[in-house]
């Protein structure tokens, strides 16, 4: 059964132990507005009576707790038969190797990392509620088919009913065999979403470090101006809607352009041209998209009434990429070209894209400069600097 299907009967229960009420909060709605019935917990020893009372489907669990911590609360649970078979989901923001080996000696049958990140936890709880309703009903069918066969062996019909029940039993477990390839197929997506293809290809092939070094590419900063101030007292959802749509818009525009998203980090947003897959036209991508993305930001505030501006950053040269992260994830990049990139945006002027005189050069006559001169960049030193202003009319998408 998946979240949806558990939203439509109501009749999966979870059980929640965990002593800061802002987790709690930001859990339990989540998991109510996909249909769970949801029991709360602020202790371990609360944790260990509601569970026993309630005989939850799925427990998440904290680790760092006063009193009992999260790891005995298991063990206890794990001693006791009512609730040993009860699958407990460790949330905790500890992330040594040690504290996941004791987690899974405990009895946990998987570990999620604060800040939580609600879609895991999501994918996460209907995996393990799957394989749980899955786990309990093959045993009980197992049973039921052992009993069968005993019965059945009495009679003269054993044999043919024995086959019969095996064949029974392993079509069962080919349906549990191709929900698990299917539960594979969730997991290799939700993969896909933070690693670009060929990453995310090289990293089921073939696991560990990836590191590569590209001798040339661009790479784009974009910061949404005195954004922190111009939210100051919207309510969260409306900030966070405000974000998608912008950063929504700059994903469509970096598919478009042929760029690789890095990252956002609050209201700044990176991508990079050339990489993972090198491409002579990396310069050009990047100031495509960073015309783009002003004129996108110009529609958003003419949608919304608002007067936001970006300040975007541009350079281009080597840098090295790879994969940074076990459990989460992330392809990022490093050296001299992304620092200054970074500079670029962050001694930029508000609603203008200033470049480089490397990205310039790599630019040449297809699109419109203006000279800024030569600023003193955090860090960096002395650099002539250009504004990109437009491109010529043969340039226009």
């Amino acid at each position: 059964m998946t979240a949806t299907s558990a939203q439509e009967t109501g009749t999966h229960t979870i059980l929640i132990v965990d002593d800061t009420p802002a987790n709690l909060d930001v859990i339990v709605e989540s998991l109510e507005d996909h249909g769970f019935r949801i029991v709360v917990a602020q202790d371990g020893e609360e944790g260990l009576q509601r569970a026993d009372f309630v005989q939850p489907d799925l427990i998440l669990l904290d680790v760092m707790m006063p009193g009992l911590d999260g790891f005995e609360v298991c063990r206890r649970l794990k001693a006791l038969a009512s609730t040993r078979k009860i699958p407990v989901i460790f949330m905790t923001s500890l992330t040594e190797t040690e504290h996941k080996i004791t987690a899974f000696k405990a009895g946990g049958v998987d570990y999620v990392t604060k800040p939580l990140q609600i879609d895991e936890v999501m994918a996460r709880v209907g995996t393990h509620l799957n394989l749980h309703a899955m786990q309990q009903r093959l045993e009980a069918q197992n049973a039921q088919l052992q009993q069968e066969i005993v019965e059945r062996r009495q009679a003269e019909q054993a044999l043919e009913t024995s086959r019969e029940l095996i064949r029974h039993q392993r079509d069962e477990l080919k349906e549990l065999y191709d929900k698990i390839v299917v539960e594979q197929q969730v997991s290799e997506r939700l993969l896909l979403n933070v690693l670009p293809y060929p990453i995310a290809e090289r990293l089921k092939a073939h696991p560990g470090v990836i590191a590569d070094s590209f001798q040339e590419a661009t790479v784009l900063f974009a910061d949404i101006v005195k954004f922190t101030r111009f939210s100051a007292g919207m309510n969260p959802e409306r900030l966070v809607a405000v974000l998608d749509e912008i950063f929504t818009d700059f994903d469509s525009i970096a598919d478009h352009r042929g760029l690789e998203k890095i990252k956002t980090i609050g209201d700044a947003y990176m991508a990079a041209a050339g990489l993972p897959v090198a491409a002579a036209d990396h310069a050009a991508r990047a100031a495509h998209m960073a015309l783009d993305m002003i004129d996108a930001l110009a529609g958003f505030n003419a949608r919304n009434g608002y007067n936001l501006q970006l300040r975007v950053g541009i350079n281009s040269g080597a840098v090295v990429a790879g994969v940074v992260g076990k459990r989460k994830f992330i392809y990022d990049l490093w050296g001299d070209a992304v620092n200054i990139a970074s500079r670029m945006e962050s001694h930029g002027v508000a609603g203008r894209v200033q470049v480089t005189e490397a990205t310039r050069q790599y630019l040449a006559e297809p699109f419109l400069f203006e000279e800024r001169g030569t600023i003193a960049a955090k860090g960096v030193g002395e650099l002539r600097t250009w504004f990109l202003t437009g491109r010529n009319d043969a340039q226009r998408p």
